[in-house]
């Protein structure tokens, strides 16, 4: 199981996934292997499973124990991940057929939005970050605001911001653009508004500074930490809660968002602006038009939300309880 895990990560790995999607594959491929392996007659150890052992009925039973602590997005995440495991070992020759059309799976809600709440918040966080903060060791804040405004106004992902080099944002004035490596391999392109580009514009001036020319050259990442190397996921995710906690805007980011917060928020004022789903798939490179109806359908319902706050309701309620 171990090496044939590996092959499969491996081969997966020339579609250019992010090393968090091949986390996930690894650690639900080799968690249900170790589950199927203490359900066999005699129980065995996750490096003594065999794959041909592995029929539908052990799988079900090992997917029914995965399934017991775990959310319905966790297990339909591990059954696609064994299904696309399946399908490489096929193809592959090692085993004859695919059995995961006989392991159920739940249907995997759509995630719902989680946008910064608070309608100036994300105007609140930008300002405070902007401001030079005294209490910081080493501040810099043409990087932070960059970072911060790349998300909130393009629309990026982690992975998508940490890929970006300095020749990603490219174009004319007036036309610029940055060019996205998206999920699964998908490329995008985001328009570049004057004013961000500014912004990306005054952050590489004082990387410059601080770095030196050759620090801006076109490969270079266009992100990097305080000391000029590439930021990393753990870096970048702890500067975006940073900045949240300089704004004093932290129990206005809702749990488990942290920078894709941003991320949310764009497509949110997107679909408040009138943006298609189409349009928003688009820009944030949704593989599915599903994904994007959500931050319209979540819009509508604030929307809604909004009106039936109004106090003439009441009004008008209370007429409707004479008329009765």
């Amino acid at each position: 199981m171990e090496r044939l895990i590996e092959e499969f990560l491996t081969a997966r790995a020339t579609r250019k996934p992010s090393p968090h999607t091949l986390q996930a594959y690894r650690r639900d491929l080799r968690t249900v292997a170790a589950l199927a392996g203490a359900q066999a007659e005699p129980a065995v150890a996750l490096d003594q499973v065999v794959i041909t052992d592995l029929s539908p009925r052990l799988l079900r039973a090992a997917f029914a124990r995965f399934a017991t602590p775990r959310a319905a997005a966790s297990v339909h995440r591990a059954w696609s991940s064994w299904n696309a495991f399946f399908t490489f070992l096929v193809a592959e020759g090692v085993v004859a057929g695919n059995p995961m059309p006989a392991v159920g799976r739940p249907k995997a809600p759509l995630p719902q939005p989680k946008p910064l709440r608070g309608e100036d918040t994300p105007e609140q966080l930008l300002a405070s970050v902007a401001r030079q903060d005294g209490r910081q060791r080493d501040p810099w804040p043409e990087r932070d605001v960059a970072v911060l405004a790349l998300a909130l106004c393009a629309g990026l992902r982690l992975a998508e911001l940490l890929a970006l080099r300095v020749a990603s944002v490219t174009g004319r004035d007036g036309e610029r653009r940055v060019q996205v490596a998206g999920k699964g391999g998908r490329p995008r392109v985001v328009p570049v508004e004057p004013e961000l580009d500014r912004l990306v514009v005054a952050y590489l001036q004082s990387r410059a500074r601080r770095f030196g020319a050759r620090s801006v050259r076109p490969d270079s990442p266009l992100l990097v930490d305080r000391r000029g190397a590439a930021l990393r996921r753990g870096g970048l995710q702890y500067l975006v809660d940073s900045c949240y906690r300089r704004a004093g805007i932290g129990d206005r980011v809702p749990a488990g968002a942290r920078l894709h917060a941003l991320r949310h928020t764009f497509a949110t004022r997107l679909a408040e602006d009138g943006a298609s789903a189409a349009e928003i798939m688009r820009l944030l490179g949704h593989a599915s038009l599903a994904s994007s109806q959500t931050y319209i359908e979540v819009t509508a319902g604030q929307q809604r939300a909004a009106v039936r706050s109004n106090r003439t309701h009441r009004v008008l309620s209370g007429l409707l309880a004479v008329g009765a």
